[in-house]
Parts: C-alpha cells; sequence; structure tokens
C-alpha cells in the first residue's frame, strides 16, 4: 500500500470520528424566550414563565411622570415618562382622541411659557405587536414597543434580579437617533419567581366553577339513572347511591351514641 493511499484512509478515518463525537446542534441547550401573548413569555428551555404583569403597581404602572435624560432638550423643557409593562392606560385621562390613548408609554414633554406650562403627551409605544428577546448570559428580557412604524418607539430591557424586594426603573434615557431605553430591575425578571401574579380573581372564579360543573356532573351520572317508560325515557335516582350516603353518615356517629340507640329501640 502506497503512503499516499495510508495517509488518504487516517485522514478519513480521523475525520469519521471527529463527526460522531461532536455534539448534535439539536443537542443544544436551547435559549431565548417564547412570546405567548403581550404580557407573557416561556423560556424555551424550560425554566419557567415570565410575566410582566406581576411587575407593575396596584394599578399596573412601572413609573409614573418620572423625569426622563433627554439630549438637546432646552431649559425652560423636561420630559417625563409614565410606563405601563401590561396594562394599557391614556394621558391625560380626561381628553378622548390624544395621542396617548390605550398605550404602553407615555411621554409628557412640558414648556414652562409666560408663567405656566404646556404639555405635549406623545405615544411612545402600545402593547400590541411588542416583540420579546431574551439574552441567557445577560439573564436580560428585552422588550421592544412600537406604534405605527417598523422602528420599534421604546426598548425595555428586564433584568433578573432575585436580591430586588420589587421592581423599579434603575435608569432611562432618551436620544433622537435611538428608541427610548429603560432598565429595569426586577426579580420577576426571572423565570418562575412571580408566578402567582397570573392568577386573578377572574381565574381563580374560573377554576371554582370548573371544579363545580365536573363535580356536578360526575354526582349526577352516579346517583341518576335513565329508564323507559310509556311517556317516554325518565331519569330516577339510584338507590344504592342513597343507601351508601346513609351507610356512610351512620359509620361517622360515634360507637356510644349508636348503642343508646339501638338500647332505646329494643325498649
Amino acid at each position: 500500500m502506497s503512503p499516499q493511499t495510508v495517509l488518504l484512509t487516517l485522514s478519513v478515518c480521523f475525520s469519521m470520528f471527529s463527526s460522531s463525537n461532536s455534539p448534535h446542534p439539536g443537542s443544544a441547550k436551547k435559549s431565548g424566550c417564547f412570546k405567548v401573548n403581550n404580557c407573557k413569555c416561556i423560556m424555551k428551555d424550560g425554566s419557567g414563565v415570565i410575566n410582566l404583569k406581576a411587575m407593575g403597581d396596584a394599578d399596573g404602572f412601572l413609573g409614573r411622570l418620572k423625569p426622563v435624560t433627554a439630549e438637546n432638550l432646552p431649559v425652560s423643557a423636561e420630559v417625563l415618562l409614565t410606563f405601563s409593562p401590561c396594562q394599557p392606560f391614556s394621558q391625560p385621562e380626561d381628553l378622548t382622541g390624544a395621542d396617548c390613548t390605550n398605550v404602553a408609554a407615555c411621554l409628557i414633554v412640558r414648556y414652562h411659557r409666560l408663567n405656566r406650562y404646556i404639555s405635549r403627551y406623545i405615544s411612545y409605544g402600545r402593547h400590541e405587536g411588542n416583540e420579546f428577546h431574551y439574552n441567557d448570559t445577560l439573564k436580560m428580557l428585552s422588550v421592544s414597543y412600537f406604534s405605527h412604524d417598523e422602528q420599534p418607539l421604546t426598548v425595555v430591557h428586564y433584568h433578573c434580579n432575585p436580591n430586588q424586594p420589587a421592581s423599579f426603573i434603575r435608569e432611562q434615557s432618551l436620544s433622537t437617533e435611538e428608541p427610548l431605553q429603560i432598565w429595569v430591575e426586577s426579580p420577576c425578571a426571572c423565570p418562575n419567581a412571580c408566578a402567582m401574579g397570573d392568577l386573578g380573581l377572574g381565574t381563580i372564579f374560573l377554576i371554582i366553577l370548573s371544579l363545580s360543573a365536573a363535580a356536578y356532573f360526575i354526582l349526577g351520572s352516579c346517583a341518576l339513572r335513565p329508564f323507559r317508560t310509556s311517556s317516554g325515557v325518565q331519569i330516577s335516582p339510584e338507590h344504592s347511591v342513597w343507601c351508601m350516603i346513609c351507610y356512610l353518615c351512620a359509620e361517622r356517629r360515634p360507637a356510644g351514641r349508636h348503642y343508646a340507640d339501638m338500647t332505646h329501640c329494643e325498649r
């Protein structure tokens, strides 16, 4: 066998051995977050759920009228931010048809002129159509909020911080070339850290209603028996069910009382 043939055989065997020992692309741990709705996403690696609804206060807000650092801002002007991670809101509430109607983020620009403030409300993104991106290395969920354009107006970075007792806005920045950036520290940004936030009064009521309906149909199927008569099919209670209930009630009665009842019956 020639040396060229030997080298070719060894190279083929080495390549086959390397390909067999290399990890399969599908066996790698999945990273990222799969969006369920505008407020929730499920981790692709199965570690849990991140719920944005649990990050807001009792009214759903994460920040109200918070000052924002902005570029090229006049001295007589200030920019304030109101942001809700999950609950749409409108500002001002008594003005219909304004720009900030059913939004996720609203910027209020105030100008001080002639000894009074002139406010302008600007929508900076809605919950509908928002996009979720999760960075497994940084343990950070970034959510982009859009308006009518393809470019996001607000990008909120929710950082998983289990040492914090509550969610809060750590930093926010506004520039003319980039969207509004908001950095949030929250224990609820960790998967399954605030899972109880999913249960509301409506959910609890539906669970109780479903269990009651299931128990009703199960007991009804056991206690009722259909039979055919001259007038049609009728349903009557099963005698064995009532006997079983009476038997269980009799078994739970104290032994002394049962003996006294038997003595009283013999007399």
